[in-house]
């Protein structure tokens, strides 16, 4: 059943009783008394939901308060229904009809009124919690495949076949033929999701596979408590309460990109358990495993592929003029490899028809593509012309970043803002990224955007590399010696450091960025690198506490630092007062780190203009800090605060930040007030509040802001009136009041409203919300109100019992 009504399992239990009372009290009543009747037909009719929202509402813990008026009148239906039992039930049930008729009113307008309003809430706060989960989580739902496959469909039914008859199995095939494809593919296939329903886990090993990580996710995905583990031993042992999760439906596990050397990871998930199966996506076959080998494509499906990659405007852009042995012998030199006809087909789009002539003639007399090398293959992707030459140190730098995992747009934005002087606002980086996904060397996924000026906020979206193209982005890195490298990326495997640096002796660098990698199993025995010219430094991890290098405190030209914890658990992150002494810091990055050692000490950030805090734990960060802001951040224009699900109050030194600009808080849910003082803001342009459930209000002193152009209180549950002197933000041009926002409709709008001469658009997904509109429109000359579709479809959540 859809979830349509989440209320407070103490709801459901009285309705319960209730119901239970009027069948076995009310039988001969129902031949004398209309109320009754009615009160029972409603009973009997809403009984079933009311039992799924009393079990779905125990599982899942949600508030009883906000049900107990109706609970109340419910109790009192039941001591009414049991006076009508004794004896004279007769002249009882008559003299209590009219009491019988509210008690009927009640439930039927609390369902379709009151609980309408509710459930919205309640529904979101759900659909909300579990978006959180999902992002501070590694997910092991299945992706989708992508939308154009061929040669695939008897590789499918054979796979399906072999499934049937092992309980594990590997898939194998050289890196780049398709087999992450053909699984997606099998997941989305009718009979696999027959057998094995939501019970399909789906997880990216890679090449240094994190067994802790992988327990812990599969456990959370299957609902269990996520302990932290102190062993790969110990998550082992916690894994066997997976079976006792699962129980004995059919379940599929997915473990994808395992490599070489890790066999004895693969025994360890084997359960001796009927209907469990095991699926493993692998580029060499272990023997001792049951296996089937993708083969690459043929001719004919090679040729369809890379013509589909090629297509522009709904057209091929190669010429038909282009003699078909050049074509062949690049096809040839593709190998079949669905990875290389797409990014080769997708680097002819847009070029010229005399340079795609050039290529292919070149190609054509070359012996890379005489012989299968998928790495020169994918090489000749990058031979950019013209103004498409600069996509290519774009695609470097995304080699900064762990493979398979998601790189949020918003790093490179800060990224690319310093090293390239792209747009502040992203729209350069976003358009660059566009165009790598276009040419399959990234894989770009965007939310839905309002057309509108201000609604370019993409910390949501993210990009995905497979892995042969980082190892092709990393090695064009390393064309030049160390000493002169523009980017210097280092994976660093537990404490084992690069070659290079022991060769070379701590020569300086002069890379203006530097990406260094860690695993769990790192513990901070940092190297001395010189590095005196680089700009942006990123600092990937997974282990629980993390300490900045000391190196960095010597980063004098240093501009953006992004620091990103791919660990299940948040992080403590120690050593940030090394940033402080930096002078030309401008961007601050964090990801799912814990913020309160960042307050421990002064930080003095003269420079800093944005910070970016992203899942991350802010606990009692803010409670003793007694920064002087006006010292230590005087130049701090843009904060941006997502998905840190324990902020409760925001600090009070925040409205000394004089000269913010723009403060985005978004899918904070705890969040339940603005700070005093806020019309100290008075630089302020754009506020944003998206999906802050808790929030009660806006306060009054919103009015001096009058240099505030946007506002977004987007799924703001909590707010039910807009201030009474709204219409003193005389700038204002945008207004976003989209979904469950729980507005009084019957108060209407504040009558100041009609003092925005500014106000231009708002935005809105509701129509009612949109008429509240109407009476303004003949004061308010230039605005469009425009109505938009829901972003949020529950249709997939299910309850369960």
């Amino acid at each position: 059943m859809a979830v349509e009504l989440l209320l407070g399992a103490a709801l459901g239990e009285a309705f319960n009783i209730l119901h239970e009372v009027v069948k076995k009290y009310g039988r001969k009543a129902l031949n004398f008394n209309s109320a009754f009747k009615r009160l029972k037909r409603n009973l009997d009719r809403f009984a079933p939901v009311m039992e799924e929202i009393r079990k779905a509402s125990e599982e899942l813990d949600l508030p009883k308060e906000e049900t107990k008026s109706l609970i109340d009148q419910i109790k009192k239906g039941e001591e009414l229904i049991r006076k009508c039992s004794t004896n004279n039930w007769l002249l009882r049930i008559f003299k209590y009809y009219d009491e019988l008729t509210k008690l009927n009113e009640a439930i039927v307008t609390f369902i379709k009124v009151d609980m309408n309003l509710q459930t919205r809430r309640d529904v979101l706060r759900l659909w909300k919690a579990m978006q959180i989960k999902k992002e501070t989580r590694p997910s092991y739902s299945v992706p989708k495949p992508p939308d154009f496959i061929v040669g695939f469909d008897v590789p499918l039914k054979e796979l399906k076949t072999k499934l049937w008859e092992e309980s594990l199995l590997l898939l194998t095939a050289p890196g780049g033929c398709g087999k992450t494809t053909l699984v997606k593919m099998l997941c989305q296939d009718g009979d696999i999701k027959d057998k094995f329903g939501d019970n399909i886990f789906f997880a990216t090993i890679s090449n240094a596979p994190n067994l802790k990580v992988i327990v812990q996710t599969l456990l959370n995905h299957a609902g269990a408590q996520v302990p932290e583990f102190q062993s790969d031993e110990d998550a082992v042992n916690h894994l066997q309460e997976l079976p006792k999760r699962i129980g004995s439906n059919p379940t599929l596990l997915i473990l994808d990109d395992v490599w070489p050397g890790s066999e004895t990871l693969l025994e360890k998930f084997r359960f001796h358990m009927p209907n469990f199966k095991i699926l493993v996506t692998t580029r060499t076959a272990f023997t001792r495993f049951s296996s089937y080998e993708l083969k690459p494509l043929d001719a004919k499906d090679a040729m369809t592929l890379f013509r589909h990659s090629t297509l522009q405007d709904g057209s091929s852009c190669i010429p038909d003029d282009i003699p078909d042995e050049y074509i062949d012998k690049m096809l040839k030199g593709c190998g079949g490899f669905p990875l290389a006809l797409e990014v080769i087909g997708g680097s002819f789009r847009g070029q010229s028809a005399e340079v795609q002539l050039s290529r292919l003639r070149k190609w054509s007399i070359d012996d890379i593509m005489s012989n299968i090398d998928l790495h020169k293959c994918l090489q000749r992707s990058l031979e950019f012309s013209g103004p498409e030459v600069k996509f290519k140190k774009f695609f470097t730098d995304l080699g900064s970043f762990p493979e398979d995992r998601r790189t949020y747009a918003a790093a490179l934005i800060d990224m690319w803002a310093e090293l390239y002087n792209l747009g502040e606002d992203g729209v350069d980086a976003i358009a660059t990224l566009q165009e790598l996904n276009i040419r399959h060397l990234a894989s770009l996924v965007m939310t839905t955007k309002d057309a509108s000026e201000f609604s370019r906020y993409y910390n949501e979206d993210f990009v995905t590399q497979h892995d042969l193209l980082r190892e092709l982005a990393i090695s064009e890195s390393k064309q030049e010696p160390i000493e002169k490298m523009q980017r210097l990326i280092m994976d660093i495997r537990e404490n084992a450091l690069p070659l290079w640096y022991t060769e070379q002796n701590q020569q300086p660098t002069n890379a203006r960025l530097i990406s260094i990698s860690t695993d769990e199993l790192f513990t901070s025995s940092w190297c001395n690198i010189q590095a005196p010219n680089v700009e942006v430094l990123v600092l990937n991890f997974q282990s629980k506490i993390y300490s900045l290098p000391d190196f960095v405190e010597k980063m004098d030209k240093l501009k953006a630092v992004i620091i990103t914890n791919y660990g299940f658990f948040i992080a403590e992150l120690i050593n940030f007062q090394l940033l402080k002494s930096l002078s030309n810091l401008k961007r601050i990055r964090l990801e799912k780190v814990s913020i309160p050692s960042l307050f421990k000490a002064p930080i003095w950030l003269r420079s800093l203009k944005k910070l970016s805090l992203f899942m991350c734990s802010f606990g009692l960060a803010f409670g003793n800090s007694t920064m002087k802001v006006k010292d230590a951040l005087p130049n701090l224009m843009e904060i941006n605060i997502d998905y840190c699900n324990d902020l409760v109050e925001l600090p009070a030194w925040l409205c000394d930040v004089i000269l913010l600009e723009k403060l985005s808080i978004t899918n904070c849910h705890r969040l339940s007030a603005l700070p005093k003082g806020i019309e100290m803001l008075e630089n302020l342009k754009v506020l944003r509040l998206r999906s802050c459930t808790e929030l009660s209000e806006l306060p009054d002193s919103i009015k001096s802001l009058q240099k505030l152009r946007f506002l977004d209180i987007s799924d703001c549950l909590g707010i039910r009136n807009l201030p009474k002197d709204i219409g003193e933000l005389r700038n204002l041009e945008e207004l976003h009041m989209k979904g469950y926002l729980n507005l009084n409709l019957r108060n209407g709008l504040p009558q100041s409203t009609m003092k925005l001469e500014q106000l231009k658009l708002v935005i809105c997904d509701d129509e009612e919300r949109a008429k509240l509109w109407e009476p303004f429109k003949e004061v308010l000359t230039n605005l469009e109100v425009r109505m938009v579709k829901k972003e949020i479809s529950l249709s997939w959540l299910k309850l369960k019992s």
